[in-house]
């Protein structure tokens, strides 16, 4: 059950990064049409804010929904760095999830919580493998005496 949970994740997380784009484009070229600034800022500063936040935003999500497609192409665990990625991740959308009910609504909510669920399944469902028997790196039990 692991590798499909793996999958499911990783394309919800690629999903919500072009829909992170997109709704940030849509804020861009909304600002841009009506010159909104905020506390007197450069309306154009504005719209490239807006672009680049969508952009690393969505980059960041790529790169989160590849640890768990790799890790349902390769049928183990992430390494550390993927580990504390995936962590992130979920610890962001945890938050977003807790803003998200009074600004937005109770299926932003919903969604977000679910997407949590299944960085944190990905996360709990590939156990740590430890080294096998007879190979390099594996401890050998000593002799009985």
């Amino acid at each position: 059950m692991r590798r499909p949970v793996a999958f499911v994740t990783a394309i919800v997380l690629f999903v919500e990064a072009v829909g992170i784009v997109i709704v940030n484009g849509v804020l861009a070229t909304v600002a841009g049409n009506q010159s909104m600034s905020l506390a007197g800022l450069d309306p154009d500063a504005m719209v490239t804010g807006t672009w680049v936040m969508g952009g690393v935003s969505g980059a960041l999500l790529l790169l989160c929904g590849l640890i768990p497609l790799l890790a349902g192409i390769r049928d183990r665990a992430p390494g550390r760095l993927g580990r504390i990625a995936l962590i992130a991740c979920a610890v962001v959308h945890g938050v977003l999830g807790a803003l998200a009910v009074g600004l937005i609504g109770w299926a932003a909510f919903v969604f977000l919580m679910v997407v949590l669920a299944l960085i944190v399944l990905t996360l709990v469902a590939f156990e740590r493998r430890e080294p096998e028997a007879g190979k390099a790196g594996a401890g050998q039990a000593p002799a009985p005496v």
